[in-house]
């Protein structure tokens, strides 16, 4: 069994000091294979603000981290930084590869980099971005999970986050579908949700779904959804004749308990069949 903990849009200079304790410990108590961070890990892109996210990934120990820069990572305020060196505080702190990869016997994670210093916030994925990552998803095993991390979402459950799609997503959705992709892992809206894809987008034969993440640690939550993070969990052999069987759990902060508690249990139906998903309401 590997497992995946998702975290997004930490907004480090926003972070709640509880929530960053809660979720330390159930990092701790998980133990995951890897810790993915989606982007936002800051919130003006500001050096001490990276401190503080060094800070809290280096107190996870020895677990390995795949960290991927959001609109936020990049400064706003400071043109000057912003046209000329948008990622020396993110590299600073994270190393200069800004599309990391992760890759085990039951794991491939490709980051991509979906910020774009002449935009504001919008996201985008240009054509090279799209064949890199089909290209690392044709050469992955069959009984590897297949995951692509993207800051911005490719698809979104209201109207009104409609704005906030990534821009180039059709071509990405349609090609990383044809090479292999099972998830794609987003933030930015602060709103945890999951997607098929298969059923968003004309044309896909393969199951492929979009896992959306809240907010870990800000103040900056969206409506009644306190701060969230998605573990993801997944048997490469499986229980049923072998296939592969993958579940994302959404945990949610508890002002009761003071810890991150499972709200909602999805398990996935991954390959080239008819799409199936089973959600569990935790409780």
């Amino acid at each position: 069994m590997t497992l995946l903990l998702q975290i997004s849009d930490t907004h480090f200079g926003t972070e709640r000091a509880p929530v960053v304790a809660a979720l330390l410990r159930l990092a701790d108590a998980l133990s995951p294979d890897l810790v993915v961070l989606s982007g936002d890990v800051t919130q003006r892109a500001r050096k001490r603000q990276f401190a503080s996210a060094r800070a809290f990934v280096d107190a996870l120990g020895a677990t390995p981290t795949l960290v991927v820069p959001g609109n936020h990572d990049i400064p706003l305020f400071n043109v000057f930084a912003r046209l000329c060196y948008p990622y020396a505080n993110h590299q600073r702190a994270f190393g200069a590869d800004l599309e990391p990869a992760f890759e085990s016997p039951e794991l491939l994670v490709l980051g991509v980099n979906t910020t774009r210093p002449y935009r504001h916030k919008d996201g985008e994925v240009s054509m090279q971005q799209v064949r890199r990552v089909a290209a690392r998803l044709e050469a992955a095993s069959a009984t590897q999970l297949r995951v692509v991390v993207t800051h911005q979402p490719v698809a979104v459950t209201r109207t009104q986050d409609e704005r906030n799609l990534l821009h180039g997503r059709e071509r990405a959705v349609q090609r990383w579908a044809r090479a292999g992709a099972d998830l794609i892992l987003g933030g930015h809206i602060h709103l945890p949700y999951v997607l098929p894809l298969h059923d968003t987008f004309a044309g896909l034969t393969r199951r492929m779904w979009a896992v959306q993440a809240g907010t870990a640690l800000s103040w900056r939550t969206r409506g009644t959804i306190d701060n969230s993070v998605n573990v993801i969990r997944h048997d490469a052999t499986g229980g049923d004749g072998g296939a592969r069987h993958t579940t994302v759990e959404r945990w949610d902060y508890s002002e009761t308990s003071e810890a991150f508690e499972m709200v909602a249990r999805h398990d996935l139906a991954l390959g080239d069949a008819q799409s199936a998903v089973a959600v569990t309401l935790a409780g």
